[in-house]
């Protein structure tokens, strides 16, 4: 395979943006990831585009969105293909584009997401989203997804002795992250005493354990590494890349505390990238809810199994710890618009890696190596990607 670089990023501030509509904040990402090329870049040599989105607002599936958006930026020959698979269909539509380019098909891919998500009713949302679950056996039972996590944070808590402050724990973090970012849905700190009192909504849960609907778009310009220094002098390179699936509702699964998919991908990515759990420096993770960070702290190879919650007792995973996790603010406070997730994650990394995260504190210092973790539903699918930093 070829070896793949990532060379213009860029994404929308995330939240309620009632005057834009898929278009429009599509356009928006893909206009401040060409300004990011630093050396310019002829846009006809994009030769195919991955867009991921599970809807296209209103909560309505659209036919052909990918040619849409491509014509809307006035590229409307590019070979245009929409992912979808759920809450990870931003990362697929990395992955995809990796692989396009790995295969030497193509040298310049774009890989994008986007999402509008606030202009539907709680109510009619609930229903969207559920049916990225298995429609028949859980949510025409009366499930949601708030319920599906909440079912594995109670089995956690059964099995390992993860308490409810533990959860708490991820969104202050998360919170605390995101006050710095000025792409985040939430820039204002909590206490864990307010996020262990807030609403319930599906015990353990309460409202601060869950990521919010948020509308936004982002969009990563992938290359040839051995094309990639025509366009700049601090390229990233997408160094390990993998995905798997899983059985789609957790009473098929053999554990309800793991999540297979992400193991698996994150098993292909470390092999690719010729690297280990013990070399990143700082990651991006799928915290749709607080449980799902702290799954992911063992299913990445962080922790142990059943001590994830322990990185949050010692600090290790805030900003100025030894593994910054979502330094962003992650899906609970930079916000969660589905489709541009995966690829947001990416943007993120890339400005990190390059040292251009400005906000005072926010820049991670002396970053090598560093992870995006994107998973779909409640884990019937995973996006894992290894990012190096281009002088390293």
């Amino acid at each position: 395979m070829e070896s793949v670089a990532i060379i213009g990023a860029g994404q929308t501030r995330y939240g309620d943006f009632p005057g834009k509509g898929v278009k429009e904040l599509f356009a928006e990402a893909y206009l401040e990831m060409l300004q990011s090329v630093d050396r310019g870049l002829d846009q006809q040599r994009i030769g195919a585009a991955y867009i991921g989105s599970l809807s296209a607002g209103s909560g309505f599936q659209l036919g052909q969105l990918a040619p849409l958006l491509m014509g809307h930026v006035g590229l409307p020959h590019v070979n245009a293909v929409r992912i979808e698979n759920a809450c990870a269909s931003g990362g697929y539509a990395l992955y995809n584009a990796a692989c396009a380019v790995a295969s030497s098909k193509v040298d310049l891919v774009l890989a994008a997401g986007v999402e509008k998500m606030r202009d539907v009713s709680s109510s009619k949302g609930r229903y969207w989203l559920g049916v990225s679950g298995d429609t028949e056996f859980e949510r025409l039972a009366g499930s949601t997804f708030a319920g599906i996590y909440a079912l594995m944070a109670a089995r956690y808590m059964h099995d390992y002795g993860l308490k409810r402050e533990h959860l708490s724990m991820v969104a202050v973090k998360n919170h605390r992250h995101a006050v710095a970012n000025p792409k985040a849905q939430f820039r204002k700190e909590i206490t864990v005493e307010q996020a262990v009192k807030g609403v319930p909504v599906a015990y353990p849960f309460n409202v601060w354990d869950c990521s919010p609907t948020t509308d936004g778009a982002a969009a990563v310009l992938l290359c040839n590494a051995q094309i990639a220094r025509e366009f700049t002098d601090k390229p990233v390179y997408l160094k390990g890349f993998g995905a798997a699936s899983d059985f789609l509702a957790i009473h098929d699964r053999d554990s309800m505390t793991r999540l297979s998919a992400t193991r698996k991908a994150a098993a292909e990515a470390y092999q690719q990238a010729g690297v280990g759990p013990n070399d990143i420096d700082f990651a991006e993770v799928h915290d749709c809810f607080t449980i799902a960070e702290i799954l992911a702290y063992a299913d990445l190879g962080f922790a142990e199994e059943g001590r994830a919650q322990y990185l949050l007792e010692e600090g290790i995973t805030q900003r100025d710890g030894k593994l910054p996790v979502n330094n962003s603010g992650g899906l609970k406070a930079k916000g969660h618009p589905i489709g541009a997730t995966g690829c947001g994650m990416a943007v993120e990394i890339f400005k990190q890696l390059r040292g251009e995260a400005k906000e005072p504190g926010r820049q991670i210092k002396n970053a090598r190596y560093a992870l995006s973790h994107n998973v779909g539903g409640s884990g019937g699918t995973a996006a894992v990607f290894i990012y190096q930093r281009g002088d390293a």
